[in-house]
């Protein structure tokens, strides 16, 4: 789809997508059957993506970023989702929201996070609070010059093993005072306390917290007491475009694999992309991609002429939902197509 892309816009495409054929496809099997890379892949996959200028895509360059518009970090975004197996997050975007931090907490945390030296997460959902954000228990009361933390995480993604954890709290049990705080590894006190496992393997945890007592200096607060939700926000526009663009670029490869089958797969003396009932199933695929790319770029060509933030929310919220239902539907219909070849774990369909 010509979506009136800019050469350099073309530039992060061919980039992202040489990237990924070279340091993700490769790996996706090994990934699958271990839930782990070892260590030396890991060490070349973070240099090809130093090497092809992917790091911090979300970042500006005085912070050791590639400062891309948001239609290019969708760019990115959708042509690494094509890799199964959350992959795709070894292309590391540290939170936009560290931007708000002091220039200590710039010079500590986000310059190293762009240069990928640091790993973050970003702790916000409780088992009461998922996506109603303002439902967070994690609270903060204050004792002197530090703030003392009692609370739990779930679905915290990464934590298990992030140098820096991004937590929301409220402070004093007030609603009202939404705050994020910078946890260093091996505070004492955050505590994980088991590792879900999920239906995909990913090569990273989902972990659940349990944060007892854990003293925090005021110094390491995200921004001000109670603009938590606001900075929140701000990485959430970001997160939801993305998983919205990976999606699209799941669903694209899901596509083309099973064109490639179904012109070479024959039954009944011809190619099954003669039977009406294929070229349906791949006619709404290909209706589905249409819609999704069609609404993604849209908004992030609105973002990078500023859009407001309340009505860039509410559009990401919205593309992410039609994106990531409109991904199900093509990988369904391209396991479909494959028949019983489409469960086999060698299937990159059966992984995305």
């Amino acid at each position: 789809m010509d979506m009136g892309l800019t050469k350099d816009d073309l530039d992060v495409r061919a980039r992202a997508r040489e990237f990924r054929e070279k340091f993700l496809f490769p790996n996706e099997e090994e990934l699958d059957e271990h839930d782990h890379l070892p260590e030396a892949t890991e060490s070349q996959i973070r240099q090809g993506v130093l090497d092809y200028r992917l790091n911090a895509i979300n970042h500006a360059r005085e912070f050791g970023g590639q400062a891309m518009t948001m239609v290019q970090q969708c760019i990115v975004n959708e042509e690494v989702g094509a890799a199964t197996n959350a992959l795709w997050g070894r292309v590391w975007q540290p939170p936009v929201c560290l931007q708000d931090g002091t220039p200590e907490q710039i010079e500590k945390y986000l310059i190293p996070a762009c240069r990928g030296e640091l790993r973050t997460s970003f702790c916000t959902s409780e088992p009461t609070a998922g996506s109603d954000a303002g439902g967070v228990k994690t609270a903060a009361v204050i004792d002197g010059n530090h703030y003392v933390i009692n609370g739990e995480k779930c679905f915290a993604s990464n934590a298990e093993f992030a140098d820096l954890n991004l937590l929301t709290t409220i402070v004093d049990s007030d609603p009202t005072k939404p705050t994020l705080f910078l946890i260093d590894k091996g505070t004492a006190g955050f505590n994980v306390r088991c590792l879900p496992r999920f239906a995909q393997r990913s090569g990273h945890g989902h972990p659940e917290l349990d944060i007892e007592d854990m003293r925090v200096p005021t110094t390491q607060i995200l921004g001000e007491v109670g603009k938590g939700y606001e900075l929140t926000k701000d990485w959430f526009v970001e997160a939801r475009l993305a998983i919205a663009a990976r999606s699209i670029g799941m669903a694209i490869r899901a596509t083309e694999l099973a064109l490639e089958w179904a012109r070479e797969r024959e039954q009944f003396g011809q190619a099954i992309i003669n039977f009406q009932a294929v070229e349906f199933m791949i006619a709404e695929m290909a209706t589905d991609i249409m819609a999704g790319k069609s609404m993604l770029y849209r908004v992030a060509q609105e973002i990078d002429s500023d859009l407001d933030r309340k009505t860039a929310h509410a559009k990401a919220s919205a593309i992410k939902l039609f994106c990531s239902e409109a991904g199900f539907r093509v990988v369904d219909k391209a396991v479909q197509i494959f028949g019983g070849r489409g469960t086999m774990c060698e299937n990159p369909v059966e992984r995305l």
